[in-house]
């Protein structure tokens, strides 16, 4: 059976190190350093590929074809977009990822390279809370902008999560002076019904990444980032993936097998203050 390929939770590939990814693709083979510090290898061929998911805050480097990247990675039947806009990039939260105005402007052409947005999923993940002076901050109102440019593109799919403040994270925010807030559980459920409202009134599937509390809301589901079942779905020869539970991943994650070839060594130059992977900030 084919392998869904994950470019990448670890990092992003796509923003910060299109060449190496383009290289990969070319060679039609990654070498990649795991979590654990091994090393292994990845055939990435197109007789091995069953879909290419790949996950990022900009798509710029794919959209003007950089390093050949949408060239190389033309040869594989399907490909899977997961596009993050929270309404902070270009803020001291998210510094060097683009702003939401810019980002905006990249699901046209996402659209295009997918073949459908079906294969878009728009991730307006974390939901975070801060204070800044005598101000409580949060960026769970731009949903509010965001969801009629979705539902113009027919865009359906929308991931979300509160932000989980990790240990290394913490450490990050408190060596900025960041004040970050972590609501309780019950908050969290009120500003989950907020933003199923404005799914609802635009027609857009509403789903929770691992943090499967907000199920009880109603309009929220439980998310499959990688859903074998709907890749084979979309796949334009409906070849059969995996469907089985990724064991790799968190025990709320509902996400199916994948191979992901990023690297936890390969920082990313985003500088999210909340970042739980590997950030240059």
């Amino acid at each position: 059976m084919k392998r869904v390929i994950s470019a990448s939770r670890r990092t992003d590939l796509v923003a910060s190190f299109p060449d190496w990814l383009s290289a990969a693709v070319e060679k039609e083979r990654a070498r990649v350093s795991g979590p654990s510090g091994y090393t292994y290898s990845v055939d990435l061929s197109p007789e091995a590929v069953h879909t290419f998911v790949l996950w990022s805050k900009n798509f710029e480097n794919l959209i003007a074809n950089r390093f050949s990247l949408q060239k190389a990675l033309r040869k594989y039947a399907q490909l899977y977009f997961h596009f993050t806009i929270t309404g902070l990039g270009g803020t001291f939260i998210e510094k060097n990822a683009p702003s939401p105005q810019k980002a905006v402007l990249q699901l046209d052409p996402l659209i295009k390279l997918a073949g459908s947005p079906e294969r878009v999923s728009l991730r307006f993940d974390p939901v975070i809370y801060w204070e800044e002076g005598s101000s409580r901050r949060t960026n769970l109102n731009y949903f509010e902008k965001l969801a009629p440019e979705l539902s113009a593109r027919e865009i359906k799919d929308v991931r979300f999560s509160f932000t989980q403040w990790y240990g290394k994270a913490r450490r990050r925010a408190l060596k900025y002076g960041f004040k970050y807030i972590d609501p309780p559980e019950k908050e969290k459920l009120r500003d989950a019904r907020y933003l199923s409202k404005i799914a609802a009134n635009y027609g857009l599937n509403l789903f929770s990444c691992s943090q499967d509390f907000l199920t009880a809301v109603p309009g929220v589901k439980p998310s499959a980032c990688i859903d074998g079942s709907l890749l084979c779905s979309l796949h334009p020869d409906k070849a059969p993936a995996s469907v089985k539970k990724d064991k790799s991943q968190r025990q709320e994650c509902r996400c199916t097998d994948s191979v992901d070839i990023g690297s936890y060594t390969q920082a990313c130059p985003h500088g999210c203050m909340y970042c739980y992977a590997n950030p240059r900030i």
